[in-house]
């Protein structure tokens, strides 16, 4: 004999969204004010409140990638000392559990091994924490009493030879406030993570410096930048007879061949690599996800999920405006069981095609369309 028994039981099956931390960058360095704070700021905050009325690089830099980054800007900043160091800056902010996309760190670097100390940083948060986040680190401008043009690019050349650093980008601060210009410019929100700052449709920079000049009072040339660009710089440029200054490639310094050489391809891998990784989480242990043939198509498909999202896109007024990356097709996700407990998945993410170089052939038509 038996007693009736009824229950009901919500199921959560984790179709919920993932918090976005994308375009949320963490500004580091020295400040004048709230020294050792972590300080969220967004396009009303008043920065001589929160970082100090004397001007600061800091509050350089933050002025003008507010200025570029649209009505939905928003960062944290992390005012340090004169003799303050970025690394205990960028901890803290991990162990207070803030997560960003970026880490600005607006101290100019000097030598090969600062990059690479901000290369290894931006690792270990992958490693501690799981957290994915490219560094936007600066070089210092053209001393104009002492440097020519051709000094400068040997000096700049010097600082990046030879270094791998696929997570961090060097900006030179040829107009002085360079670095927080890049740094708006990218978290904009109007634009997607895929695309380039080099794309002239989102329109000029803003609030860029004054146009700089060497000892001999020559003005930065477009000969200039390339060179620096070549050097894996990112710098701004512009189109002669084209009004305004745009941005060229946001260029990391990764290795060539290298299939993260430029922002916006690692800035999707990261994308989809945050979406997918807290599914992964929820099927731990999870006997739903198993070899036979209905359970790996079900999960196949659920991971597919966020890349199908990131695919989506939009046509108005005739024009259609593309999602972040291809369409996903089958095949796109393999999972494979290594043991019987350990399954790996194999995940594609296909960037659309984007002109960077382009080129307008024109012939004449002397042909006599006369009738007789």
């Amino acid at each position: 004999m038996s007693l009736g028994k009824v229950s009901v039981n919500n199921l959560n099956l984790g179709q919920g969204a993932v918090s976005a931390i994308e375009c949320y960058f963490l500004f580091i360095g020295p400040g004048a004010k709230s020294q050792g704070q972590l300080i969220p700021l967004n396009t009303d905050s008043d920065l001589d409140v929160m970082l100090g009325i004397p001007a600061s690089d800091l509050k350089t830099q933050i002025t003008a990638a507010r200025l570029n980054g649209g009505d939905r800007w928003a960062c944290l900043a992390a005012p340090l000392a004169a003799d303050g160091n970025w690394q205990d800056a960028l901890t803290k902010a991990q162990q207070q559990g803030y997560s960003v996309e970026a880490v600005v760190i607006t101290k100019p670097v000097t030598t090969a091994a600062e990059l690479s100390a901000m290369h290894d940083a931006a690792q270990a948060l992958q490693n501690t924490y799981g957290r994915r986040a490219f560094v936007i680190a600066s070089s210092v401008g053209i001393d104009a009493a002492d440097q020519t043009w051709s000094e400068y690019l040997t000096e700049q050349k010097a600082i990046v030879e030879g270094l791998a650093a696929p997570r961090v980008i060097c900006v030179p601060q040829l107009h002085g406030n360079d670095l927080g210009v890049l740094a708006g410019r990218l978290a904009n929100a109007a634009v997607s993570v895929a695309d380039s700052p080099m794309r002239v449709a989102t329109g000029p920079v803003l609030g860029l410096g004054p146009v700089p000049v060497d000892s001999e009072g020559v003005p930065l040339l477009s000969a200039i930048r390339s060179e620096l660009d070549k050097a894996r710089f990112s710098v701004t440029q512009t189109y002669t007879d084209y009004p305004g200054v745009y941005w060229a490639d946001g260029n990391l310094l990764d290795t060539p061949a290298s299939d993260f050489q430029v922002i916006e391809h690692l800035r999707i891998a990261d994308k989809a690599a945050r979406l997918v990784r807290p599914l992964l989480i929820r099927r731990v242990a999870d006997r739903r996800l198993n070899s036979s043939a209905n359970s790996m198509a079900v999960n196949i498909s659920a991971l597919m999920a966020p890349l199908r999202a990131m695919a989506k896109s939009t046509t108005f007024a005739g024009q259609v405006f593309p999602g972040e990356i291809e369409q996903p097709k089958d095949g796109d996700i393999v999972l494979t069981w290594k043991s019987k407990t350990a399954v790996e998945a194999f995940i594609k993410v296909k960037p659309l095609n984007c002109p960077k170089d382009l080129t307008a052939n024109i012939a004449l038509d002397l042909s006599n369309d006369a009738t007789e």
